[in-house]
């Protein structure tokens, strides 16, 4: 009997071992699963992520050069009075990137969230367009000039500028003719400081109809 009972016992042992073997390579086989179901996962979701930042910034160049092409969509008609009016559709977006304009100067488009100082504000080096554009959309009107203009020109025109309110000057090197007002859709060449086509511009535009955000602050903004 104890025989028996000894050869029982020895034999439920082996029997629990062998159960216990099993059972540790079933958790080990569980276990690289895991770590290779996990490794997979992760795989995904950094593949995933990466093209969904690409496809985010696909998208969004997508968006910008799609508001560029809106905005080239136009060009200028001249009327009787000299002043040229840009027919095509002028973007307002506020962006962090610089713009290219098809006009230059330009006379509106996407733009800084930030409007250059225009409380009569005169700068004597070039300032940036999308800052200056977004002071037009606030109804100023923005005087420029080449190194061409005369001396005597820059300063009447720079005199006028700083006694009115909604207007800024600046230089810009860029541009065709030596002297040129811009607004908000509109432009013009000036031949002299004298010239009566300015007080008429500046009657026009400053404030005027053309102004996408009458009354918006031209101080608190960029200075140089």
């Amino acid at each position: 009997m104890g025989s028996a009972n000894s050869t029982g016992t020895a034999t439920r042992k082996e029997r629990i071992e062998e159960m216990r073997r099993a059972e540790r390579s079933r958790e080990r086989r569980g276990r690289v699963l895991t770590i290779v179901v996990s490794g997979v996962v992760v795989a995904g979701l950094v593949g995933f992520g990466a093209w969904a930042l690409t496809k985010g910034d696909d998208a969004s160049k997508d968006s910008a050069k799609a508001d560029a092409k809106s905005a080239a969509a136009g060009s200028f008609t001249t009327g009787a009075d000299g002043v040229r009016t840009w027919t095509g559709k002028l973007t307002r977006n506020h962006v962090a990137h610089k713009v290219t304009y098809p006009m230059t100067p330009p006379v509106g488009g996407d733009h800084s969230q930030v409007w250059m100082n225009c409380n009569g504000d005169v700068y004597k080096k070039a300032i940036p367009n999308e800052n200056a554009v977004h002071a037009m959309e606030h109804g100023a009107v923005w005087v420029t000039y080449t190194d061409k203009a005369d001396p005597g020109d820059v300063k009447k025109l720079a005199a006028k500028v700083s006694q009115t309110p909604y207007s800024l000057m600046s230089p810009d090197p860029d541009q065709k003719d030596p002297i040129m007002l811009s607004a908000w859709g509109h432009q013009r060449t000036v031949k002299s400081a004298t010239d009566p086509d300015v007080n008429t511009f500046f009657a026009s535009f400053v404030q005027g109809k053309q102004t996408p955000e009458p009354g918006a602050a031209c101080t608190n903004g960029l200075t140089q």
